[in-house]
């Protein structure tokens, strides 16, 4: 008979969560914001090839590289992870 333990890990298996990818940010003013429409630019504080970061929640779980999916023909993107953390504790 499995453990509890195991059993609950087994049910948790197919739970979706939603996860974020953060590829920068930026402070621009309220008044720079109240000014965006379309076609607006708001640069961000990184580079096209910095790394972005991956949260679940608040808790940072992997960093990555952004590249275009392989699996698609359509340029989808796609994340390619350099590091990540335990679960529980997320990436330190």
């Amino acid at each position: 008979m499995p453990d509890s333990t195991s059993l609950k890990e087994d049910m948790l298996q197919g739970v979706s969560v939603d996860l974020r990818v953060c590829v920068g940010s930026a402070s621009p003013t309220i008044k720079d914001l109240m000014e965006l429409g379309p076609d607006s630019v708001l640069p961000l504080n990184t580079q096209i090839d910095d790394p972005v970061e991956l949260y679940v929640g608040d808790k940072l779980i992997a960093t990555g590289f952004l590249e275009t999916s392989p699996d698609t023909d359509d340029g989808g993107l796609s994340v390619r992870l350099t590091a990540v953390g335990d679960p529980a504790t997320g990436l330190k």
